[in-house]
């Protein structure tokens, strides 16, 4: 896979307003961890190696043991691996961004509020639409992973 183009380079003032929104959801007050476990779950669900591969990396470094990143995809079934924000951020998550089959019904809203206050749901709501935007980008632009920039070096 190699990369189509460089969308960071072709459109500085795009990329930078995404990164405005990162920086955004960086502040809003929720746990780093719980926002990039449900980057990684969007990605994990969009299929995008690049994300997939730097969220990895970043929860690694953050301390999240590997077992719990092993089991994100199958977090439903992991018992209490993970904690009650995590559960209902990850459903949060899968429903918001499988929107198109999933019209995010009342019942997921509902416990998701029961959970988050309207303005972390808000917040966590952002954050999950910023990571499917950037998934679009790098998989309509094939951003090479960095794992694989590693192996070809």
């Amino acid at each position: 896979m190699s990369e189509r183009l460089n969308y960071n380079h072709i459109a500085p003032a795009g990329a930078k307003a995404l990164g405005g929104v990162y920086g955004y959801v960086m502040q809003s007050g929720l746990p780093a961890t719980l926002v990039t476990l449900a980057y990684l779950r969007v990605s994990q669900i969009n299929n995008c190696a690049y994300c997939l591969d730097m969220h990895t990396r970043d929860l690694l470094k953050g301390g999240v043991k590997v077992e719990k990143l092993a089991l994100l995809q199958a977090w439903a079934e992991a018992g209490d691996l993970f904690d009650e924000r995590e559960r209902a951020a990850l459903a949060w998550a899968e429903t918001v961004t499988r929107v198109a089959e999933t019209n995010v019904p009342d019942e997921a809203y509902q416990a998701a509020r029961k959970v988050f206050s309207e303005r972390e749901l808000v917040d966590l709501t952002i954050a999950i639409s910023l990571m499917n935007a950037y998934n679009r980008m790098s998989i309509s632009f094939r951003n090479t992973p960095q794992a694989a920039l590693e192996k070809a070096a």
